[in-house]
């Protein structure tokens, strides 16, 4: 990024790609990768953690991929929207079974299970992360539910994550998804940050994109931040990323609520906190395009 030399960072710190090294645990965070951990613990049936668009499903299914890849056997599906086939063909390549060419998918399942079984007897968790898992077709839930069936006299030998947004607790409350449902033993809503959450997610991503100074922000900014957000992670990196380029744009070493509120009003999925009329007033809706492309010699340049 054009910004990360005049702030002193080595990497851009608010990426949309979920880099674990960048998890914050939030108090909501936390407590989610906690039920996942317990969940997955105790080998039983399914666990599923439920939150709205950008709160940090997939960052939290990766670290959890990161903290028990050594002692379980993980499958990841980062896209579910398979037919039953297809989904039993995508876990066994996960780990390491061929798709065969001259039997059918009965000799699979049989293939897979031994598989699973033979883990269970060496001590070896099996769990299958799905993310986006409100996309599975309601035949794939289904399949994914009778995979769930096999067991030896102990325990399961196969456990589901499911990290969705609200659509699936609609769809497993209808006639089709009841039965899956009774199979959730553990289950989480992961909300956003709260306000006083803010300030220290966006120090713990600048500081681990190397960061060496106080705070950036000012206290009005920060208070812009969290409102304009809501708290939403995804919301607050794209809008930080913006505050930084119209920062950088003047020259400026600290972000001020303006250089937030140039970000919010382009961003469509901010809540700005002041209405439109006072925003064309104040003339961000135009200069925030200008402030993107500041001139060939920056103010901060010699």
């Amino acid at each position: 990024m054009m910004y990360q030399s005049f702030f002193g960072l080595q990497e851009a710190p608010f990426s949309l790609t979920p880099d674990t090294r960048y998890f914050y645990p939030c108090p909501s965070s936390q407590a989610a990768l906690n039920v996942l951990l317990v969940a997955l613990a105790s080998g039983e049936g399914f666990v599923k953690v439920v939150g709205d668009v950008g709160t940090g499903k997939t960052m939290l299914c990766r670290q959890i991929l990161d903290l028990l890849g050594d002692s379980f056997m993980l499958a990841y599906l980062p896209n579910p929207l398979l037919s039953p086939p297809e989904l039993y063909r995508a876990i066994g390549m996960e780990w390491g079974l061929p798709w065969p060419t001259t039997t059918g998918l009965q000799e699979y399942l049989l293939s897979l299970t031994q598989h699973l079984e033979q883990a269970a007897r060496q001590g070896k968790k099996a769990a299958l992360l799905v993310d986006e898992a409100q996309s599975l077709p309601t035949e794939t839930l289904e399949a994914l539910r009778l995979l769930t069936n096999l067991e030896t006299q102990r325990h399961k030998v196969i456990q589901v994550a499911l990290f969705a947004q609200p659509e699936l607790e609609r769809r497993l409350l209808t006639t089709q998804g009841r039965a899956l449902h009774q199979r959730i033993t553990f289950s989480y809503t992961l909300a956003g940050l709260q306000r006083e959450d803010v300030p220290p997610y966006l120090h713990h991503r600048l500081r681990t994109a190397g960061w060496q100074g106080e705070s950036l922000f000012s206290h009005a900014a920060l208070a812009e931040m969290a409102q304009a957000s809501r708290g939403i992670p995804r919301l607050i990196n794209i809008i930080t990323h913006k505050a930084l380029m119209s920062a950088y744009g003047e020259g400026s070493k600290e972000i001020h609520r303006r250089h937030v509120m140039l970000a919010v009003a382009d961003t469509e999925a901010a809540g700005p906190s002041l209405p439109w009329w006072q925003l064309a007033w104040l003339g961000l809706r135009g200069g925030w395009r200008q402030a993107m492309a500041p001139s060939p010699l920056p103010l901060h340049q010699p």
